[in-house]
């Protein structure tokens, strides 16, 4: 959806890590855990009001969901500077919130130049500090472009969507017709890619690359990850080119390892 579309990634299962019977996480929980660390989540004001720690070390989640970089669009309502750092206050129409950026020496003019009632774009984490929570901000920017900031609130509730109901096109009819498509022995993948039709959020996608997504897609577990090995025998592709494919698929953030190198799960 836009340059920050990285959080479709986790499909809800951003902050679903549950830890093994002995207390450490599976890899493939880990590997979730880690994705969701990595990925930019855009939210609002109001998200981050209701944003929760189960304990002082524990990280932050939103609708029991884990988050890890966070975005904001606000309004600059108060700027503090100071020798280290400085703070600004940001109204996004939804509330009121801090965010606290290091001074950098070589930062560039726009961002030394942040003024009161201006709009910026804050990236960074949530910390907590004497009982105050903040976004400890590591790029800020102001916004150039008069439409961002509704841009952003549009993309932060579909993030939102996405995360609670899963990816637009994935219906109770399209799974239905999977499930019943294998029970007269047809390829799952095959009746997944012919329902979907234009409304396939993996259109833009080289064939063989959204064909490979259709399938992990389409496998019953995929979320502990599909060898590449299952992924070649389905779509009927030589070796090689599969795992060009997956290479680029990652490359992009679109799929990610799980328990090994060759298990493979799709970032949606």
């Amino acid at each position: 959806m836009s340059q920050y579309n990285d959080y479709y990634a986790n499909k809800g299962e951003g902050g679903g890590f549950m830890a093994s019977p002995g207390g450490f996480d599976s890899p493939s929980s880990a590997a979730r855990r880690q994705n969701a660390q990595q990925a930019l989540r855009p939210v609002t004001i109001s998200q981050l009001a209701r944003a929760s720690q189960a304990h002082a070390d524990a990280e932050f989640r939103i609708d029991d969901m884990e988050i890890g970089q966070i975005t904001l669009v606000g309004q600059v309502m108060q700027v503090k500077n100071q020798a280290t750092n400085s703070t600004y206050v940001l109204d996004d129409g939804t509330g009121r919130f801090e965010a606290r950026h290091w001074n950098d020496a070589n930062a560039g003019e726009d961002e030394r130049g942040i003024k009161e009632n201006a709009y910026m774009r804050v990236m960074g984490t949530l910390k907590s500090f004497g009982g105050r929570t903040y976004i400890n901000a590591t790029h800020i920017r102001p916004c150039k472009d008069k439409h961002e900031q509704d841009f952003h609130v549009l993309e932060a509730m579909t993030v939102t969507l996405t995360l609670q109901r899963g990816p637009p096109g994935q219906q109770q009819n399209g799974h239905a017709s999977i499930q019943q498509a294998g029970a007269n022995g047809s390829s799952a993948y095959t009746v997944q890619a012919s329902t979907n039709g234009t409304n396939d959020q993996w259109a833009f996608l080289p064939e063989l690359q959204r064909k490979i997504v259709h399938f992990i897609l389409s496998q019953p577990n995929h979320t502990d990850g599909v060898h590449v090995s299952a992924v070649a025998r389905a779509i009927g592709q030589d070796a090689q080119g599969i795992s060009l494919a997956l290479d680029q698929l990652m490359d992009e953030g679109h799929v990610y390892t799980t328990s090994d190198e060759s298990h493979f799960d799709v970032s949606v």
